[in-house]
């Protein structure tokens, strides 16, 4: 149970924005009472995890403290060269690493990936999906997607439900989401974000609201098959794609910044722990969070069907 004061001191920290999402308000959760422990030594040996995007940044910290955990984990990266330099430097034996190709905003190229796991015959633990991209001009996937919803929403999903034949009982599935999306409605009569004039910004902010709306039909979805779904809002952390897709920001906010294993932490900390977490909502600093405050850009039940028809049709997912 949360300690009543430690949960009130928390909630007011994430209502200033600043005190909840920087280093400083992740060093000030640790010393709460009731601040759940951290996973053991070897909590993840013997297991499988993919972790998408993990040439730099947040993905490359999850690589490191799952490996670290004693995972197999295995890098999804569109540069593979960049991803084996990622896994060298993890371990320059290449010990429980795999460096897999794959465009995820690419739908083909998605199902090539699932096929080449599935016949490899791994049984995987968790997959956390945590490539992005933020582009300042409206751009289209292979398939004619905007493309920060074709790579935040349609690539994992479509992933995913392929590797349901390859996901234990105990798996997690964990979607990398960001704080932007408190400040956009769900896209649903514009999910290709046709109208109005283009911005990556909100474009980002938007596929991420996306993804926090669908938890509740992915995890009924992926639930029967034994699957925990979440989002994990990782907090404002010190990355490449930061310090290219927003540098003002990056400049402005740099002393406090968390790093990139700090914004990483809960993504890894839902994979690792025991009992496993339940499934279907967002997370932040190792708790549940609400997906809007003070019922702004809140969604109605109707709209997330609706956003959920979108998603599962555009990806091509099995009925």
């Amino acid at each position: 149970m949360t300690h009543p004061v430690s949960a009130a001191i928390d909630s007011a920290l994430d209502l200033s924005v600043v005190g909840g999402y920087t280093r400083l308000g992740l060093a000030a959760r640790r010393r709460l009472p009731g601040w759940p422990p951290d996973s053991p030594a070897g909590a993840l040996v013997g297991t499988h995890v993919v972790v998408t995007g993990a040439s730099s940044g947040l993905g490359e910290a999850c690589v490191q403290m799952l490996h670290d955990l004693g995972a197999h984990v295995h890098l999804v990266v569109r540069d593979e060269a960049k991803g084996e330099d990622v896994a060298r430097g993890v371990d320059a034996g290449l010990a429980r690493l795999t460096t897999w190709r794959c465009d995820l905003s690419d739908l083909d190229d998605v199902r090539d990936l699932a096929g080449r796991l599935l016949e490899a015959g791994v049984a995987l633990r968790g997959l956390v999906h945590n490539a992005g991209a933020l582009p300042p001009e409206r751009t289209e996937s292979e398939q004619g997607h905007e493309q920060t919803m074709a790579l935040h929403v349609l690539g994992p999903v479509l992933l995913t439900d392929l590797l349901l034949p390859a996901l234990t009982d105990d798996a997690r599935v964990v979607l990398v989401t960001s704080g932007g999306m408190y400040t956009q409605d769900l896209p649903v009569d514009d999910p290709e974000y046709l109208r109005g004039e283009y911005a990556g910004a909100t474009a980002y902010a938007r596929s991420k609201r996306t993804q926090v709306e669908i938890l509740g039909a992915l995890q009924e979805r992926w639930g029967a098959h034994g699957v925990a779904v979440y989002a994990t809002h990782p907090g404002w952390a010190s990355t490449p794609g930061i310090t290219a897709s927003l540098p003002r920001f990056e400049r402005v906010t740099r002393p406090v910044l968390r790093s990139a294993q700090e914004g990483a932490d809960t993504s890894v900390w839902l994979v690792a722990t025991r009992p496993r977490r339940v499934g279907g909502g967002l997370w932040h600093d190792r708790r549940p969070r609400p997906t809007a405050y003070l019922g702004r850009h809140a969604t109605t039940p109707a709209d997330r069907a609706r956003m959920w028809d979108w998603v599962a049709g555009a990806a091509g997912l099995a009925q």
